[in-house]
């Protein structure tokens, strides 16, 4: 380009205009920042599941009579025996959130609500597993914040 020349529209780098394409990435640049922190900071619904709640106090005199019976298991013979340990141990599943999710927003308040009812424990793993892992600790002699533990670190 001779000298006294101007450089053609757009070549911002030889003292023309900025054009759509370098204006767009200046802002983006600019913009860069800020984006930057909003995507690095825990969405809130994340640190609420990274402190969950916590497990409820068994009630007093609880018991057993509302657990599915073993009758009414016959669809699902492979479980009757957990529904059989929860049963035993009606006390220590009370005191223990189950963290298949079922007690989020539903009238579930304790492990022994996914076996109480319509027994949605019949078909979900994670509350089966809990109620396992719970009757052998129990069966050890292991307290209930013992047990809460264990189902906390495993679920």
């Amino acid at each position: 380009m001779a000298e006294g020349d101007e450089p053609p529209p757009g070549d911002a780098h030889r003292g023309g205009t900025i054009d759509s394409h370098t204006s767009s990435r200046r802002t983006f640049l600019g913009a860069l920042p800020a984006l930057l922190v909003v995507l690095t900071q825990p969405r809130w619904p994340l640190r609420l599941r990274l402190q969950p709640p916590a497990h409820p106090d068994p009630r007093p005199g609880i018991d057993a009579s509302k657990v599915l019976p073993r009758e009414r298991l016959a669809d699902h013979p492979d479980v009757a025996k957990i529904f059989d340990m929860v049963r035993e141990m009606p006390q220590i599943v009370d005191g223990i959130r189950c963290h298949c999710g079922c007690t989020d927003g539903h009238d579930f308040r304790s492990l022994l609500s996914c076996y109480e009812g319509e027994a949605m424990a019949q078909d979900c793993h994670i509350c089966q597993g809990q109620a396992r892992l719970a009757y052998s600790l129990f069966k050890k002699g292991a307290s209930l914040n013992d047990i809460r533990a264990a189902i906390d670190k495993e679920f």
